[in-house]
């Protein structure tokens, strides 16, 4: 199974369940800039109907072995169900549960269907703004990266900047989004 395979059976899963969701992370800095590899899938999901996220991990369960503990993560995204795929132990899911924060429900109902090139599947997908203010406020290397590498594709002049300064100036991630812009190599 490749990570792609993974992907899909999560997101056939959440329309096969009718439970709301967006994937971010890696898949989602691949449609708006350079793809990198990943191990991982990333999908927030929507917690209407109440149990819709059981059912998405009991739908998976025949390819993927969820953890019994939920974790717990402040910054990323609140609760989160991590599975491991059952053929190709290097692949992982994270299950984020959406939770009550003003950026994380904004991106959410912002979130788009698009034909992902990648996954050769329609998926949601956050806007290529609040992707960008995802990456900064998470601020690990490798998202920050991912920010510069989004900003850089069609350039800042083409993003909705005062939408994603804003954001920073609530994050205080003002400087990170300066450090990606000066980043931005010359064409």
């Amino acid at each position: 199974m490749k990570i792609e395979d993974l992907a899909r059976l999560v997101i056939e899963a959440c329309e096969a369940e009718q439970i709301d969701y967006m994937m971010t992370g890696a898949f989602a800095v691949a449609y708006y800039a350079i793809p990198r590899s990943t191990n991982d899938v990333d999908f927030v999901l929507s917690l209407l109907p109440k149990d819709g996220i059981e059912r998405v991990i009991r739908r998976l369960s025949p390819h993927i072995e969820f953890e019994s503990q939920v974790r717990f993560d402040t910054l990323r995204w609140g609760r989160r169900h991590v599975g491991i795929s059952r053929t190709a132990t290097t692949l992982k899911v994270e299950l984020f549960e959406l939770f009550d924060d003003a950026f994380v429900r904004q991106q959410f109902e912002r979130s788009k269907p698009m034909d992902s090139r990648q996954l050769q599947h329609r998926v949601w997908l956050p806007t290529a703004e609040d992707a960008i203010v995802q990456k900064l406020r998470w601020g690990r290397s490798k998202d920050l990266d991912d920010a510069r590498d989004i900003l850089a594709t069609q350039g800042p002049e083409n993003w909705d900047m005062s939408y994603i300064r804003n954001w920073c100036v609530l994050h205080d991630t003002t400087a990170r989004l300066e450090d990606a812009l000066a980043g931005i190599p010359p064409l």
